[in-house]
């Protein structure tokens, strides 16, 4: 099947594998329900929603246009991420309904203090990756 396997790698791509605790956020009627299903079985478990308290980490955060101001979500993913996690923003591939410009991620990066790293496709997606700077050492 060649779907499944396409899946299998987009997992692969975002970084995802067995034992991380993945938080999802955006979640709606239009989001790829055969990524979601490959992320949750490798990573070996169910996303987690917003109302988690759990320590994440990955957020997937499905993102379309008019969602609201993407550096206020961005920072409050950032809340249970851990230290070395990272979020995905996936959108809707240009020409596709809730299509949104690159240009909107790159500016609410550093806004939430994000760095982004990379960018790929996933199917009708692009998903940008996007990772807190490193801190420096902590002087005692």
């Amino acid at each position: 099947m060649v779907a499944a396997a396409d899946a299998q790698n987009y997992a692969q791509k975002l970084g995802i594998s067995h034992g991380l605790v993945v938080q999802e956020l955006g979640w709606d009627e239009d989001t790829d329900d055969a990524l979601r299903a490959e992320i949750e079985e490798v990573s070996g478990g169910e996303m987690v929603d917003e109302d988690s308290d759990e320590v994440v980490d990955a957020v997937l955060l499905w993102w379309r246009e008019g969602d609201g101001d993407l550096a206020d979500e961005l920072m409050d993913a950032i809340s249970p991420l851990a230290d070395e996690g990272f979020i995905w923003v996936l959108t809707p591939k240009t020409g596709q309904p809730g299509h949104v410009d690159p240009s909107e991620i790159a500016e609410a990066a550093p806004t939430a203090g994000l760095t982004q790293t990379s960018t790929i496709s996933l199917g009708s997606w692009t998903g940008s990756r996007l990772v807190q700077p490193k801190a420096p050492s902590k002087q005692r």
